[in-house]
């Protein structure tokens, strides 16, 4: 349940880029694209801060370790092909509801966390920002481990529950029933809109 909303509150949107929407989800990712899109008009109209992340993993030191559902190659050669290719299929494109404006801070991060070797945590902390609002895809995923990381460094956070989305159903409903009621507060779009504050 929603009980406030701080002073200083910043919406991050996380990975709502065309090759993560794209594919089977939990629920239509059209409807989580429209939603953090509403989400992200009323911060513009409050003067609040958005965020744009999107995440770019091949290469880094997460995708090289041994894991038995790693997608990513190990090689140098077969990283350059998937990144040339990802790039040409538009996989990095952040779909088009939800492009960053040109004051909006964009943020690329290489793993779960949009925290971790980002310049995230240091540009909130000049905007004197004390709560976040997370959205995006997958829940379970870039989310909750860019949630983990808020919690760690104090941060108020508020989950828009219909603006986000995981491939599994089971591991999206996980994260809004046991994890997330442990860090954060719990709230639909709308919920989240009528609570925003105005920013002075």
């Amino acid at each position: 349940m929603l009980t406030a909303l701080d002073k200083h509150t910043a919406l991050v949107l996380i990975d709502l880029q065309k090759g993560i929407v794209s594919g089977n989800k939990a629920h239509p990712a059209q409807e989580i694209v429209a939603n953090a899109a509403r989400l992200k008009i009323a911060f513009h109209r409050m003067q609040l801060p958005v965020v744009v992340v999107h995440v770019e993993p091949i290469g880094a030191p997460a995708s090289l370790v041994r894991s038995e559902k790693g997608t990513f190659p190990k090689d140098s050669a077969g990283q350059q092909q998937a990144i040339e290719k990802m790039r040409a299929d538009g996989f990095f494109d952040i779909e088009e509801p939800v492009r960053p404006e040109p004051d909006d801070l964009q943020i690329t991060k290489e793993s779960w966390d949009a925290f971790y070797n980002t310049p995230l945590h240091e540009e909130l902390q000049k905007l004197k920002i004390t709560g976040i609002v997370l959205a995006g895809i997958s829940t379970s995923i870039g989310i909750e481990g860019t949630a983990r990381s808020a919690n760690q460094r104090g941060y108020n956070i508020t989950f828009a529950t219909d603006a986000m989305t995981d491939t599994v159903a089971a591991a999206h409903e996980n994260s809004l029933a046991y994890i997330f009621p442990r860090i954060g507060e719990l709230a639909t779009t709308d919920e989240i809109i009528a609570k925003l504050p105005v920013r002075g």
